[in-house]
């Protein structure tokens, strides 16, 4: 059952375990301008304070609308247990891997948990627990003050960022300096996956280029290849303003296909023979494209 707390009341101490959303908490605080708030917080109720573990954006939000009291639950009489309890929580309520990572880390590091103890008491497997405990042991502060105020997507770093570290032996130092370049920019994670290449296999120009903010001249393709050409050969600059046409091309192509206007009879058998010539060339298109994208990116 829920009881009405005073918001003030709270130990707010867990705050900085759980991943910072800007977007998703300013359209909570849309929600509970209109109907309050409908999910009540969780915490522990320990002999000095209760301290807060589930629902702190909703406790931000109470704050800048004023609202003293909150709903509140209670998810047991001490942290060890209260984190527990969080964790094994319903999935609507699912902690992400880095928030899961940080309370393991607390669970181990300050409640004295062995692995085995915390795997048998979230119903898990140690190697999902170890796991876990070590994610972020490779990460330095800066990176993990990053990720936890939300300045930089947590997918792009799990599975963009880590991967170079373990294939391509690139440095942690180097992995917080590409971080530090472009976090806070609300780069998707495309956008991500774009430069990171750029920055960690790339030449130095771009290297530098990321680091001194130029995301949108190297996220742009056309213009970066148009203005870095010193350096190559004839045939080189050739083949580059062939794949600069043939990437406007197909751009103009995708874009036509689903236009209503494409109406005719006559155009519609023209078109239709013209596209099974180009789908005719595909399988050796895409596998020499491949082959020729990996040895360039390696070069």
């Amino acid at each position: 059952m829920s009881e009405m707390v005073e918001r003030s009341s709270l130990d707010l101490r867990y705050e900085g375990y759980h991943l910072r959303d800007d977007a998703r908490e300013a359209r909570l605080l849309g929600s509970i301008a209109q109907r309050g708030i409908e999910e009540p917080l969780g915490g522990v109720d320990a002999p000095a304070a209760r301290i807060l573990l589930r629902g702190f954006q909703r406790c931000r939000c109470a704050q800048k609308l004023g609202i003293d009291y909150v709903p509140y639950v209670s998810l047991g009489e001490e942290e060890a247990t209260g984190i527990v309890n969080l964790m094994r929580g319903s999935t609507d309520k699912a902690l992400g891997i880095l928030e899961q990572a940080r309370f393991i880390t607390e669970l181990v590091s300050i409640h004295g948990m062995s692995v085995a103890e915390i795997a048998q008491a979230l119903s898990r497997s140690k190697g999902w627990v170890s796991m876990r405990r070590g994610l972020l042991d490779e990460m330095s502060p800066a990176i993990q003050e990053i990720l936890f105020r939300g300045a930089f997507p947590v997918y792009s770093y799990m599975y963009t960022l880590r991967p170079f570290m373990r294939m391509n032996s690139v440095r942690r130092d180097e992995i917080e300096r590409f971080m530090k370049a472009v976090a806070g920019r609300r780069l998707s994670v495309r956008d991500i996956g774009l430069l990171a290449p750029a920055y960690f296999r790339g030449p130095t120009s771009l290297r530098e280029a990321i680091e001194e903010g130029k995301l949108a001249w190297l996220l742009d393709p056309g213009k970066r290849v148009s203005e870095d050409r010193a350096g190559c050969n004839p045939l080189e600059r050739a083949f580059l303003e062939d794949l600069e046409v043939l990437k406007k091309s197909i751009e103009r192509v995708l874009g036509k296909c689903h236009d209503g206007r494409l109406t005719s009879r006559a155009f519609h058998a023209q078109a239709n023979l013209l596209t099974g010539s180009l789908l005719g060339l595909f399988p050796s298109f895409s596998e020499r494209i491949k082959e020729f994208y990996d040895r360039s990116g390696e070069a």
